[in-house]
C-alpha cells in the first residue's frame, strides 16, 4: 500500500509529542496525518514535516479514514475511544495499560515477540516502559539458557510521570538548596535529592502495580506463565531514562562472557561493560535515543546458574513512543493493516 493514514490520540502529551518526533526520524510513510487531544487542548497548532496541524477534540468520530492510531492517553480515555476506533477500521497501538492483560490482545516488544502481531484483532498493546527496557536484553540471554526467575530492582526517571514530574524535580533541585519550602505535588515527598520507593498504588500483597506490571507483562511477551518474577520499582532523582538492576535465574548455565556475546548480537541493544575504564551503562548516556544500553555482566557468587546484569534505556521513547511507531512498521511490512475487528 502507500502512505498510510495515522490518527495520533493524546497529541499534546509527552508521549504523544514524542511519537510524532520518532514518526518524523524513522520517515514513516505518512498519507494522512490527524491529530486529537481533550477539549482544552484543541485548537493548539503543531509542526511535523514542515506542515502545521491543527488540534482537534476527539469524538468517536474522528477515527474515520484513518489506518492506524496511536493512543497516548490514560486508560479511561482509552477504553472510550480504542473500540470506536477498531469498529471505523483502524488498527490501534495503545500505549495505556487498558488492553495489555486482555488475552485477545497482543502485548508486543518488535525486538522480542513481532510475531505475535499476526494475531491482532484490531488492538495491539505497547507494554510499560520498565517491561520494554528489560525484556528487550533479557530476550537474547532467555532464548539462549531460559529465564526461569528475575529479580528486579527499577530505578525510574520522573518523566515518568509526565512533563509534571520533570518540572516538579527542577523546580525542587533549584530550591532545596537555598532553603525554600517544598512542596511536593506530582510525587508523594520531595524528589529532589531524594528517592521513593513507590510507583502506583500499593496493593494487598504488599507490591504495587507497577512491580506487578513486570510480572504479568513478562510472562505474556515471553510465553511462559511458569516465569517467577520480584521487582522493587523507585523513583529517583533523573530525568530521563530508567536504569534497572535484573538477577536472572536460568535453566542452563549462562557465562558472563556468554551472555556479553548473545547481547553483542541482539538487536536494540549495545553492550557498555569494560569495568577497567569505568564504562557501564547510565542514564545520561541513553537519554534521547532507542537502544537499551546493558552492562555490569557478572556470574551471580551467591546462586548457580544466575547472572546479574544492569540495562538503562529512554522510558519516554523506546520505553513507549519508539516501540509503538515500530509497532506500526511491523504492521506495514507484514501486510497488516485493514484487519481490524468490531469484535
Amino acid at each position: 500500500m502507500g502512505g498510510v493514514r495515522i490518527a495520533l490520540l493524546g497529541a499534546t502529551g509527552a508521549v504523544g509529542g514524542e511519537m510524532l518526533k520518532v514518526l518524523e526520524e524513522r520517515g514513516f510513510p505518512l498519507s494522512g496525518l490527524k491529530l486529537l487531544a481533550d477539549a482544552n487542548d484543541a485548537g493548539q497548532r503543531i509542526r511535523y514535516g514542515g506542515k502545521e496541524y491543527l488540534v482537534e477534540e476527539a469524538q468517536v468520530s474522528s477515527f474515520s479514514d484513518t489506518d492506524i492510531t496511536l493512543v497516548a492517553v490514560g486508560n479511561e480515555v482509552s477504553l472510550r475511544f480504542t473500540p470506536e476506533a477498531v469498529k471505523r477500521g483502524s488498527v490501534v497501538i495503545d500505549n495505556s495499560s487498558a488492553y495489555r492483560l486482555d488475552t485477545k490482545v497482543p502485548l508486543v516488544i518488535p525486538e522480542v515477540n513481532p510475531e505475535d502481531i499476526r494475531w491482532h484483532k484490531g488492538i495491539i498493546a505497547n507494554p510499560n516502559c520498565s517491561t520494554i527496557i528489560a525484556l528487550v536484553a533479557l530476550k537474547p540471554l532467555h532464548d539462549y539458557a531460559g529465564i526461569e526467575r528475575m529479580v528486579v530492582s527499577t530505578y525510574q526517571a520522573v518523566s515518568g510521570a509526565g512533563r509534571q514530574g520533570s518540572a516538579e524535580l527542577e523546580v525542587q533541585a533549584r530550591d532545596y538548596p537555598l532553603g525554600r519550602q517544598i512542596t511536593p505535588a506530582v510525587f508523594k515527598y520531595q524528589i529532589a535529592y531524594n528517592v521513593i520507593p513507590q510507583i502506583d498504588d500499593f496493593l494487598e500483597n504488599g507490591y504495587t502495580k507497577e512491580e506487578m506490571k513486570m510480572l504479568h507483562e513478562s510472562r505474556k511477551i515471553l510465553h511462559s506463565e511458569s516465569l517467577q518474577v520480584t521487582s522493587t520499582c523507585v523513583r529517583v532523582p533523573v530525568f530521563r531514562s530508567h536504569s534497572e538492576a535484573i538477577v536472572i535465574e536460568t535453566g542452563r548455565r549462562l557465562s558472563a562472557d556468554t551472555a556479553r556475546a548473545l547481547l553483542g548480537k541482539a538487536p536494540g541493544v549495545r553492550v557498555v561493560d569494560d569495568p577497567a575504564r569505568f564504562s557501564y551503562p547510565m542514564p545520561l548516556d541513553t537519554s534521547d535515543q532507542d537502544l537499551i544500553f546493558a552492562g555490569r555482566i557478572r556470574e551471580d557468587i551467591s546462586r548457580e546458574n544466575s547472572l546479574s546484569l544492569w540495562v538503562c534505556g529512554d522510558q519516554v521513547r523506546k520505553g513507549a513512543a519508539t516501540n509503538a511507531v515500530q509497532i506500526a512498521e511491523l504492521l506495514l511490512r507484514e501486510g497488516m493493516l485493514g484487519k481490524g475487528s468490531a469484535s
